[in-house]
């Protein structure tokens, strides 16, 4: 648990850092609050197997759909914003970013959460 909750604040903190020009400081700072608060209900779902990483960057509910769906929808609207921000300051696209977050995701995953790889099949990361 406290891996994910070093790259979620190392990706929070590069959000912040990047995102001037796009929201104010205080929306930032909204969206790195939201995103914390849901850390923990976040890397539960993966841990149970309710919501795997795609390949893109996103949260993707597993199997049937349940009040975790709403948890998971607000977490990808605040993902869509960072790579928005960075895709932005750096001239890259956002689906570009959000490939190069999937990959910094799969690389720091731990053992038991559902992946996507790059040409789109599941597995469990051993």
């Amino acid at each position: 648990m406290k891996h994910y909750s070093y790259i979620a604040v190392v990706l929070l903190f590069a959000f912040c850092l990047l995102t001037p020009t796009l929201v104010s400081a205080g929306e930032a700072e909204e969206i790195k609050a939201r995103m914390l608060d849901r850390l923990p209900l976040i890397n539960q779902y993966k841990a149970e197997g309710i919501a795997g990483e795609d390949n893109q960057g996103y949260l993707l509910v597993l199997g049937i759909a349940g009040e975790w769906t709403e948890v998971v929808a607000a977490e990808n609207a605040d993902r869509r914003l960072v790579y928005e921000a960075i895709a932005a300051k750096t001239g890259a696209t956002v689906a570009s970013v959000g490939a190069r977050r999937a990959l910094q995701i799969r690389e720091s995953a731990a053992p038991g959460t559902w992946l996507q790889t790059d040409d789109g099949k599941w597995a469990k990361k051993q």
